[in-house]
């Protein structure tokens, strides 16, 4: 049996490990010229192009309505017969794969199309919504109380979706949010989204117009709780469709599906090479080193998201920081779990320069502030005695005790996220699974591809079964229920 002891050790272990493993280095000679024409840029953003902007914005709305519907209605027929082993696997293939390399892998088919940025996120998230929706849809037979005779057909259109819509909606709104992330974060790979218009701004030192394209993108995400009515839901996938209608698409040529199906096959099998060279090139000299990369990054990008989340939390519980300090601290959570942390690395790489430290910070700043925010807000739920203390006292003596289950149990959670999410930092240069893989991609090397994508999804799902069994280990409170909602619930 796992003991916490033991896991607190072999985590500070693996910290300690990976930080003397990784390169932290800040390699730009002049981080502070650079840092002060970003705060230049900061005080005098430049809406000089607000046509391009606003089309980008709209884009960028566009694919990820589309993308997500496509995933929720996916889901939604796959969610019934998730407990069946084939469904089951095939959901978390599809889950387990970044919605960046979705689109690298399909940029041989569809090529720079609508079609490739919707099904880049449409795919993961139908694995998502599908293994989400069974839960929902599990729960509510287990609340119903009906005759064994009553088919299975109509206990689900008559009983358990009914009394599971208002949960999926719910979550399906959260899908949505993240679905803005993910559309605004392919446009560092060419789609005309919000992403492409900042690492344009970023490339010519247009700083004042980067600031502008992030506050655009800010001034999207914060209020969509707001702006997103469901009875305009159909209006709303109406203009995003014909929106995307309106992207002007190069050309493919013909036969790309059949172009694509044979170069996906190894080249031992297609031309005849050698298997030792090819195996040795693949998983010696690419995967093993981009494995170990990113599991480096991801330790130390989870350390750094725990830091924070214990020491930011409070900083939204009015009883620790007054009620004018928890409505700031609420204000710059939610500003840094809604900045993707793809994005962010991109800007804090701008700064730094190339090397572990950005994307480190970028995902410790961007789990540690989603994991703060659901302690604190569960902090804020939990009783209190009239005579209970305030302040630093009540944060070391009171919360942090209490919520050790929840915040050991999130941070876990977040692991096999952080470890999806540190593999795509490879785009940014660092050699984590995603440099292979972009390498990979602009040889036209596509069995390469599909192998090194076949080493993430196993890395993840390595990660996924020890991080289930780690919380099971780190579990002494009430059980969490943190997949499928926001809310710490039961």
């Amino acid at each position: 049996m796992i003991r916490r002891r033991d896991v607190l050790a072999g985590f500070a272990l693996a910290t300690v490990a990976a930080l003397w493993l990784a390169d932290l280095q800040a390699t730009r000679p002049d981080p502070w010229m650079t840092l002060a024409a970003i705060g230049h840029g900061l005080l005098h953003p430049d809406f000089s192009d607000p046509a391009g902007m606003l089309g980008a914005a709209a884009l960028t709305v566009a694919f990820a309505f589309c993308g997500v519907a496509l995933g929720a209605v996916t889901g939604l027929l796959m969610a019934p017969f998730y407990g069946a082993t084939p469904v089951r696997l095939a959901c978390i293939c599809l889950r387990a794969v970044h919605e960046l390399f979705w689109a690298l892998l399909l940029f041989s088919v569809t090529g720079l199309s609508p079609l490739t940025g919707v099904l880049a996120i449409g795919l993961p998230y139908a694995g998502i919504f599908a293994k989400v929706f069974s839960e929902y849809l599990d729960d509510a037979l287990a609340a119903a109380r009906l005759p064994r005779a009553v088919p299975r057909l109509t206990q689900l259109l008559w009983v358990r979706l009914p009394q599971a819509l208002p949960q999926m909606r719910t979550y399906t709104l959260y899908r949505l949010e993240c679905g803005l992330r993910s559309s605004a974060v392919l446009g560092f790979i060419g789609l005309p989204t919000l992403g492409f218009q900042l690492e344009t701004a970023f490339k010519q030192a247009q700083y004042g117009q980067a600031v502008a394209v992030l506050a655009l993108f800010l001034a999207l995400i914060l209020p969509l709780r707001i702006w997103m009515i469901w009875r305009l839901a159909p209006v709303f996938l109406l203009a995003s469709v014909a929106a995307l209608m309106t992207i002007v698409v190069p050309p493919m040529g013909d036969g790309a599906v059949l172009r694509f199906l044979a170069d996906i096959v190894p080249a031992p099998l297609r031309s005849g090479a050698d298997w030792g060279g090819w195996l040795d090139k693949v998983f010696v000299a690419q995967a093993l080193p981009g494995s170990v990369a990113t599991l480096i990054l991801s330790q130390i990008a989870l350390a750094g998201a725990a830091v924070l989340a214990a020491l930011a939390f409070p900083a939204i519980v009015p009883g620790v920081v007054g009620r004018a300090g928890a409505l700031v601290g609420h204000a710059v959570l939610v500003v840094l779990r809604s900045i993707p942390d793809y994005m962010l690395a991109f800007v804090l790489l701008q700064i730094l320069g190339p090397s572990m430290l950005p994307a480190a910070l970028a995902l410790g700043l961007h789990n540690g502030a989603i994991i703060a925010h659901l302690l604190g807000r569960e902090a804020r739920g939990l009783p209190q005695r009239p005579d209970a203390p305030r302040g630093l006292t009540l944060w070391a003596w009171d919360l942090l005790p209490r919520l050790t289950a929840s915040f050991w149990a999130l941070c876990l959670y977040r692991w096999e996220i952080i470890l999806r999410d540190s593999a795509i930092m490879g785009l940014l240069g660092i050699g984590t699974l995603g440099f292979y893989i972009q390498s990979n991609v602009q040889t036209l090397r596509m069995d390469r591809v599909v192998a090194l994508l076949v080493v993430s999804v196993l890395l993840t799902l390595a990660v996924d079964t020890l991080s289930r069994r780690l919380r099971r280990a780190m579990q002494d409170g009430p059980v969490l229920r943190i997949e499928a909602s926001r809310t710490l619930a039961s």
